[in-house]
């Protein structure tokens, strides 16, 4: 597994969800992906919800479609 940057990321794995480890966040934004590992591209966004939750946040969820922001929360593992 190689690091990548979040454009990177988008790019090879475009409109899906997919389980990031290891993340580097930009330096003046603690929101914004500058590199991590896709560890998982075969699981579901119920799935990764949950193993976000499960792993205290060392796997992160994220949708790689740039304007569909309101994929990133954890409503859908809820519902």
């Amino acid at each position: 597994m190689e690091r990548l940057t979040w454009k990177e990321i988008q790019e090879n794995y475009p409109d899906q969800w997919v389980g990031l480890i290891d993340v580097v966040y930009e330096q003046d934004n603690d929101a914004t992906i500058q590199s991590a590992i896709v560890k998982y591209i075969d699981k579901d966004k119920n799935e990764l919800t949950k193993m976000q939750i499960e792993s205290n946040g060392r796997v992160l969820a994220r949708y790689t479609t740039p304007n569909n922001i309101f994929q990133l929360g954890v409503v859908g593992y809820f519902g």
